[in-house]
């Protein structure tokens, strides 16, 4: 009696997930080459915009003038495209999140163009929204034109799980996202039962701009290696402080969206949102520009070369670039920049008080901060270990999260509904 009952319930899962496998794996690797392309042009346009046109007009690449300039124009620019493309380039993004339902094909080109002078122009937010809403989009027409009998779902969590894996470099990132939010669907199977195709597109993502790009977010910080009781403390207080700031840009969401809005014109609340960008641009100078990973890299080549002040200074002016970026109607995401502002107020722990150890203070800074505002706790933790590369900072970041979480839990998240209320 037990092989007849076993046999079935062992081969349904397989049969149904074998065929999974080779679609995975190209949702995967395409959605790797949608990033890398993206990224690519962006960063051939950046070139133009710091480099080739500030020289020809002998201006200082990142004078305080031409940072203004630059934004100003960024925001004009996208404003006139999402005013121009069909779509409008898609939804509020302020009301999008990082995995959302399928998008029309239509509005795929004017997303990837706004995307495009985005993260050229040196706007604070990042590139894993909009690729990954792009995606998903490419993916379900796709999937459901040569398959017509798959789900969405099944289209949805491949391009998700593929972009996000591509984004970070390990399909580790995308089976920690999207575990939270199958977790809390009802579905068949076990959960690594429907992280089983995710789980293959993540890899495939992985594997294909791990082989082409080579990302790598670790900051080669001084190891942790001597933990201390007084590093208890010391991991509580940090992570706390940074989801308290990244509740202060959280709680002031909607009252800026709601500003941009009451100009009823996307351009001129892209303008107008460019123009802010630079003039906080201008103040806390180059190192804010831009989604922020490259620019975590040179803050931690070098942590002891600003003050403590001038690192609270480039935390305050990110968290309000990623305000004013993601309430005024440009395309992009929050994880970099909020990485960014972590990154920031870690090292400015560090330099007040010397004896917390460098790469504990930035952990748990990175913690606190993305708590706040993507409410993802798999997806901090590994976050800020990652960053790090130091595995002896986890249990003292499982211990910083607990009170952080307490802080951010049910609170207004950064993400509101369309008619602008807070989502909860």
């Amino acid at each position: 009696m037990g092989p007849v009952t076993t046999v079935p319930a062992r081969a349904d899962p397989v049969r149904r997930l074998l065929p999974v496998i080779v679609p995975a794996l190209a949702v995967g690797a395409v959605s790797a080459l949608v990033l890398l392309g993206v990224s690519l042009l962006a960063e051939k346009l950046q070139d133009v915009l710091w480099g080739t046109l500030p020289d020809a007009l002998s201006i200082g690449r990142y004078s305080a003038l031409w940072i203004v300039v630059v934004l100003t124009a960024s925001g004009l620019a996208a404003g006139l495209l999402i005013r121009a493309m069909p779509g409008h380039a898609g939804p509020d993004p302020a009301t999008s999140g990082l995995v959302d339902p399928p998008l029309a094909p239509g509005v795929v080109p004017g997303l990837l163009l706004v995307t495009v002078v985005t993260l050229a122009g040196g706007i604070s937010l990042g590139p894993e929204n909009p690729i990954t809403a792009v995606n998903i989009a490419l993916a379900f027409w796709l999937g459901r034109r040569f398959a017509p009998g798959t789900s969405a779902e099944l289209w949805v969590s491949l391009a998700a799980a593929g972009t996000i894996g591509a984004l970070f470099g390990t399909p580790v990132a995308a089976a920690l996202i999207l575990s939270e939010i199958l977790a809390s669907r009802a579905g068949p199977g076990a959960l690594w039962d429907r992280l089983f195709g995710p789980l293959a597109a993540s890899a495939a993502g992985a594997l294909t701009m791990t082989l082409l790009a080579r990302p790598s977010f670790d900051l080669s910080l001084p190891p942790y290696t001597h933990p201390h009781w007084g590093d208890l403390l010391s991991s509580v207080v940090i992570a706390a402080a940074g989801a308290l700031l990244g509740l202060v840009a959280v709680y002031a969401f909607p009252y800026a969206h709601r500003a941009f809005r009451a100009l009823k014109h996307p351009v001129l609340a892209l303008a107008l949102g460019g123009l802010l960008l630079g003039l906080l641009g201008a103040l806390g100078g180059p190192l804010t520009l831009f989604k922020g990973l490259d620019e975590v890299m040179e803050l931690a080549a070098d942590p002891s070369g600003w003050s403590a002040g001038q690192f609270a200074v480039m935390a305050v002016v990110k968290t309000a670039a990623l305000l004013i970026a993601a309430t005024c109607g440009f395309r992009g995401g929050r994880i970099f920049p909020a990485v960014f502002v972590g990154v920031a107020l870690g090292l400015c722990a560090h330099a007040l008080v010397t004896s917390v150890p460098v790469a504990l203070a930035v952990a748990c800074a990175v913690l606190g901060v993305l708590l706040a505002v993507t409410r993802q706790g798999w997806l901090s933790l590994f976050t800020a270990a990652v960053l790090v590369g130091d595995t002896a900072v986890l249990p003292m970041l499982c211990i910083a999260s607990l009170p952080a979480w307490l802080l951010v839990t049910g609170r207004p998240q950064m993400q509101l509904h369309e008619d602008g209320t807070p989502l909860r």
